[in-house]
C-alpha cells in the first residue's frame, strides 16, 4: 500500500489559523468528493472554528483514564480507512498508557495505512528551535517534534498574519477567554515576540523550500542560476586583498537580505588548482576566514585543474546570484599568459553576476609567476601530436627554400631537435619519440647524401642521426619526466593544504558531521555523500547525508570507503582516481574521530552526573553529621531535663520543654524529609502520578502552620485545573511559602500567593518583600546545599528550593525566581493547564507505590530551609 501524504498548515504562534485552514481544506476535498474524516480537532471555544466542523464527518474521541476530553481514537480511525483524515496539534502529547506517547506517531501510522493526513503545527514547537524561542519568549516548550519529522511531510503552508493583526485578535476574545487577555497580550503575546517567532517561521519555512529547490536542480541537472534567493561567493586567491574582497560581498549579502548575512548567503570559495604551485600563507587564509566567521559567512575550499572552471562549477553548484572577485594583480606583460581568471568568470559566468572589485594589490604582480600546467589536458596532447608529426614537415619545407640552401647537416639536426623538444614540453613523451623518429626519417631522405634514400654515404652523417635520434628520445624523456614530477609536486601541494584544512578542523572539534559530508562533497565535486551504517540484519541505513540522490547502500556508490567496521562512507557522482582515495580515506577517518569525539562526549556528560550524585552523597553524609545534630542535642537536652529528679519543674518549666521537643522534632522530620526528597531527585526514582489537579485543593493544605495574615491568597476558582501530582505539588508550594514566610520582614506587606492563566499553562506565584536576590545568584538559590547570604547555621541545609524544583520539573513544570516589584522575590511556578496535555517524564506507577513516592499528601508539608536565606 502507498503511503499516505502528509499536509501541514504551520503557523508561528496559537491563533493565526491553522486548525481554520485545516477546516477550509477538508471541506473543499469533501465537495471534490473526498472521503474526509475528522479525527480529532481542537476548536479551543472558537465560534468560527467550531462551524466549520458542521457538515464533516467526525470520529468521537478514546476515553480517556481518570477524565479529560479524550485522546485520538487512533484504532477507529484506521478501521474507518478514510482517504483524507484530519488530526489537529501534530506534537501533541498522548495521554499516559495511550499506545503511542506523541500525536505525531499516530499520524504516522496513519500514513503507513495510505490515509492522507491534515494537521498542525506551531513553530516553536520544532525540536531544533526549541532554545531560540525560549530566548524570545522566556518560556520553555515541552511538547517538540523531530526536525526530520516535519520535514518529511510532503506540503507545508505556512498561515500567516501580521503582530497587530494577531493581537486584535486576542483583544477581541477571537483566540483566549476574557480572564486570559490581559496576561497574554503583557507576556507571550507581546509584539516583539510575535515578530520574532514570526521572522523564524517564515526563514524555516523558506529553508526548507530552498532545500526542495536544490533537490530539484539536481535530480534534473539544472545548471543555470535561479535567482530565488541572494547568494554572494568571494573568491579568495589567499593574497592580502582578501579581506577587502569579503568586506565588499558581506555588503552585497547584506543589503540583498536587509541585514546581517547568513551562511547560506555569503560563501568564500579558495580554488586549489591541482596543477598549481603557488599556496598562500596559512595565517593570511585563517585571518581571512575569522573575517568572514565575523561576518556571518562560509568558507569553503575545492580542488580543480581550472581555477574559473572549478569557481564557476562551485557558484553554480549552490545556487549563487553573484560572484566577487578581485581584480588581477598582474603586471601588464603577464598578460600573455591568458587574459586572467577575473575576465574568464566575467565571460563565462553567463546569468551569474561578476563583481570585479579594485583593491591596493592591483597591478603589483604575484610572488610567483602564474604557474605552467603540470596535468597533460586532452587540448594539449592533441596539440603535442600535432607538433611531432605536422612539426617535422613544416621544418623540412622551410629548409628547402634558397634561403636556408647554406645550411649544413648540423644546423639541421639542431633544428629537427628543437622541434622534438617543443613537442616534448607540449604532448609529452609519445608525441616527442614520435617526433624523433619522424625528423630521423625526414633528415636522412632530404639532408644526408645520398639524397632522397635511405642509404648513407658516410659513417660520420650515420652516427649523427644516431645521436640524434638518441637525444631527442632521452630529451623527450626527461622533459616529461619533469613535468610529472612537478605534476605530483603541485598534486601533493593541494593535497597537503587540503590535510591541513582538516587538521585545523580536527583541533577544533567544532565541525559537525553534516558539515563534513558537504566539504567532501565539494571537494571531490559529487553529487552527494551519504554516511551508511551496516546494521545487524546485514542491511544499511543512511546516518546522514548531504546533496541529491543519496546512497542507500554501497553497490550504488562510484566511490566508497571504511569508516569503522559498520560504518561506510559513499559518494555519488564520478568514480575517483586512486590518488584522490588517499584524501577521502582521510576524510572518513576524520569522520570516525568526530562520531568517538561524540561517543567520548556522551561519557563525559554521563561521568559528570555521577560526580555530581557522588556530590549529594557526601553532602548528604555531612548534613546528617552536623545539620542535624541540633535538633537531636536539643531533645535530648530537654528529655534529660524532663527525666531528672534532682530538678523540680513547675508546669511553665515543664511546657516549655515539651513544646521544645515538639519543635526540634518537627524539624528534624523536615531535614529528613528533604534530605531523601532531594536523594530520589538525584537518583531519578521520582515517578509523580500525573491528574487534573485544582489549585483550589492544594493551596489551601500548603498554608498548614503559616501564621494568619501572613499570606494573601488570590486564586481564583475559575482557572482550569493543571496536570499534576496532587502530594509533590503541595509538598513543593509549600516549601517556596515557608520559604518566603520566614525571610518576609516584619512590618512589610503580606506575601502574595496569586494564580493566572496563560495560554495552555497556568502561573501560580508567590511574591515576598524581603530584600530580593541580585540577578547572578537567583539560579544558585535552586542548587542543593546552597546557603546565599548571612543565614544563621541550624536554620537548614540548603534543600528546600532544590526540592521544590524537582518536584515542579518532575512534573514538566518550571519554577523560576523573579524581582518582586517594589523589592523582594517573586518565586513561579508554571505549570501546564489540562488542555495542553505536555510531555512529562516518567510513567504512571501504583497507587501504592505513587503514596510511598509522594508522601502523605493531608500531613505536615515539608519545611522549607535556608536555601534562600538571602532573601
Amino acid at each position: 500500500m502507498a503511503r499516505g501524504k502528509l499536509r501541514i498548515y504551520l503557523g508561528a504562534a496559537p491563533g493565526v489559523g491553522k486548525s481554520f485552514a485545516a477546516l477550509g481544506e477538508a471541506h473543499r476535498r469533501r465537495e471534490r468528493g473526498t472521503d474526509v474524516v475528522i479525527g480529532l480537532v481542537e476548536t479551543r471555544d472558537r465560534p468560527r472554528t467550531a462551524e466549520l466542523l458542521d457538515g464533516l464527518e467526525q470520529l468521537p474521541r478514546a476515553a480517556q483514564p481518570g477524565g479529560g476530553p479524550g485522546e485520538l481514537d487512533l484504532d477507529a480511525l484506521l478501521r474507518r480507512a478514510p482517504r483524507v483524515a484530519v488530526v489537529d496539534d501534530f506534537a501533541h502529547t498522548n495521554t499516559p498508557g495511550t499506545r503511542n506517547a506523541k500525536r505525531w506517531q499516530d499520524v504516522d501510522e496513519l500514513l503507513n495505512a495510505g490515509i492522507d493526513v491534515i494537521t498542525t503545527l506551531n513553530i516553536q514547537h520544532v525540536e531544533s528551535l526549541n532554545d531560540v524561542v525560549r530566548q524570545i519568549t522566556g518560556v520553555r516548550q515541552h511538547e517538540t517534534i523531530p526536525d526530520e519529522i516535519v520535514r518529511r511531510a510532503d506540503q507545508i503552508e505556512l498561515c500567516d498574519m501580521s503582530p497587530h493583526a494577531l493581537r486584535r485578535r486576542m483583544s477581541h476574545g477571537n483566540i483566549y477567554p476574557a480572564e486570559k487577555i490581559d496576561a497574554a497580550l503583557s507576556s507571550y503575546f507581546r509584539e516583539g515576540n510575535l515578530t520574532a517567532l514570526r521572522e523564524l517561521a517564515l526563514l524555516w519555512v523558506a529553508d526548507r523550500v530552498d532545500e526542495g529547490l536544490a533537490l530539484y536542480r539536481g535530480e534534473h541537472k539544472i545548471r543555470q542560476t535561479w535567482e530565488a534567493r541572494e547568494r554572494v561567493v568571494v573568491a579568495l586567491t589567499g593574497g592580502p586583498e582578501g579581506e577587502t574582497l569579503i568586506r565588499r560581498a558581506a555588503r552585497v549579502a547584506a543589503r540583498s537580505r536587509g541585514g546581517r548575512p547568513q551562511p547560506s548567503h555569503l560563501m568564500a570559495v579558495h580554488v586549489v588548482a591541482s596543477d598549481g604551485l603557488a599556496h598562500p600563507l596559512p595565517d593570511v587564509i585563517t585571518g581571512q576566514r575569522k573575517l568572514l566567521a565575523e561576518l556571518g559567512g562560509t568558507y569553503h575550499q575545492v580542488i580543480g585543474d581550472d581555477i574559473p572552471t572549478a569557481l564557476l562549477e562551485f557558484a553554480r553548484g549552490v545556487n549563487a546570484t553573484q560572484i566577487v572577485l578581485g581584480s588581477s594583480r598582474r603586471r601588464a606583460w603577464q598578460y600573455i599568459f591568458g587574459p586572467g581568471v577575473g575576465a574568464t568568470v566575467a565571460r563565462e559566468s553567463g546569468d551569474i553576476d561578476v563583481h570585479i572589485v579594485t583593491h591596493e594589490e592591483v597591478g603589483r604582480g604575484r610572488n610567483l609567476l602564474p604557474p605552467r600546467p603540470g596535468s597533460l589536458s586532452r587540448a594539449r596532447q592533441v596539440w603535442g601530436w600535432i607538433i611531432g608529426v605536422l612539426g617535422p614537415v613544416l621544418l623540412a619545407a622551410a629548409l628547402q627554400l634558397p634561403m636556408t640552401a647554406g645550411a649544413g647537416l648540423t644546423t639541421h639536426v639542431l633544428l629537427f631537435l628543437v622541434s622534438t623538444i617543443a613537442a616534448a614540453m607540449t604532448g609529452g613523451l609519445w608525441p616527442a619519440l614520435m617526433c624523433a623518429v619522424w625528423s630521423t626519417l625526414l633528415l636522412d631522405l632530404l639532408f644526408t647524401p645520398p639524397l632522397y634514400g635511405l642509404a648513407i654515404d658516410r659513417p660520420g652523417n650515420g652516427i649523427a642521426l644516431a645521436v640524434f635520434i638518441l637525444v631527442g628520445v632521452l630529451v623527450a624523456f626527461v622533459v616529461d619526466l619533469a613535468k610529472r614530477r612537478a605534476m605530483q609536486a603541485s598534486r601533493s601541494k593541494a593535497e597537503a593544504s587540503t590535510l591541513s584544512l582538516l587538521a585545523g578542523s580536527v583541533i577544533d572539534g567544532q565541525e559537525p558531521l553534516p558539515a563534513l559530508l558537504r566539504r567532501i562533497r565539494e571537494t571531490f565535486g559529487q553529487r552527494s555523500v551519504t554516511l551508511l551504517r551496516q546494521e545487524d540484519s546485514g542491511g544499511w541505513t543512511n546516518v546522514e547525508s548531504v546533496g541529491g540522490a543519496p546512497c542507500e547502500s554501497p553497490d550504488q556508490a562510484d566511490a566508497l570507503v571504511s569508516v569503522s567496521d559498520s560504518l561506510a562512507l559513499a559518494l555519488h557522482g564520478h568514480v575517483l582516481p586512486a590518488s584522490d582515495r588517499r584524501i577521502l580515506s582521510a576524510f572518513a577517518t576524520h569522520i570516525g574521530m568526530a562520531l568517538e569525539r561524540q561517543r567520548l562526549a556522551r561519557d563525559a556528560a554521563e561521568a559528570k552526573r555521577q560526580a555530581a550524585r557522588n556530590k549529594i552523597r557526601t553532602a548528604l553524609l555531612a548534613a546528617v553529621s552536623h545539620d542535624l545534630r541540633t535538633p537531636l542535642t536539643s531533645i535530648k537536652a530537654s528529655v534529660s531535663s524532663l527525666r531528672s529528679v534532682d530538678i523540680e519543674l513547675d508546669e511553665d518549666d515543664r511546657g516549655e520543654l515539651l513544646e521544645n521537643i515538639e519543635e526540634s522534632t518537627d524539624r528534624l522530620n523536615s531535614l529528613v524529609d528533604n534530605l531523601l526528597d532531594m536523594s530520589r531527585l538525584q537518583t531519578d526514582t521520582v515517578q509523580p502520578k500525573i491528574r487534573a489537579v485544582g489549585l483550589e485543593e492544594v493551596v489551601p493544605a500548603t498554608l498548614i502552620g503559616i501564621p494568619p495574615h501572613t499570606v494573601h491568597v488570590d486564586v481564583p476558582d475559575s482557572l482550569p485545573r493543571v496536570r499534576a501530582d496532587a502530594g509533590l505539588l503541595e509538598r513543593a508550594v509549600a516549601n517556596v511559602v515557608q520559604n518566603a514566610a520566614r525571610h518576609n520582614p516584619p512590618g512589610r506587606p503580606a506575601i502574595r500567593l496569586s494564580a493566572s492563566a496563560l495560554g495552555d499553562t497556568v502561573e501560580l506565584r508567590v511574591a515576598d518583600h524581603g530584600t530580593g536576590v541580585p540577578d547572578e545568584h537567583k539560579d544558585r538559590i535552586f542548587e542543593a546545599f546552597q546557603r546565599l547570604g548571612d543565614a544563621p547555621r541550624g536554620t537548614g541545609i540548603g534543600l528546600g528550593l532544590a526540592v521544590a524544583r524537582g518536584f515542579t520539573e518532575a512534573m514538566d513544570g518550571t519554577l523560576t525566581a523573579e524581582d518582586t516589584p517594589g523589592g523582594g522575590l517573586t518565586m513561579v511556578f508554571t505549570l501546564h493547564s489540562t488542555t495542553a496535555d505536555p510531555a512529562r517524564g516518567g510513567a504512571p506507577v501504583p497507587p501504592a507505590a505513587a503514596a510511598a513516592d509522594q508522601g502523605p499528601s493531608g500531613g505536615s508539608p515539608t519545611a522549607p530551609d535556608g536555601a534562600s536565606s538571602e532573601t
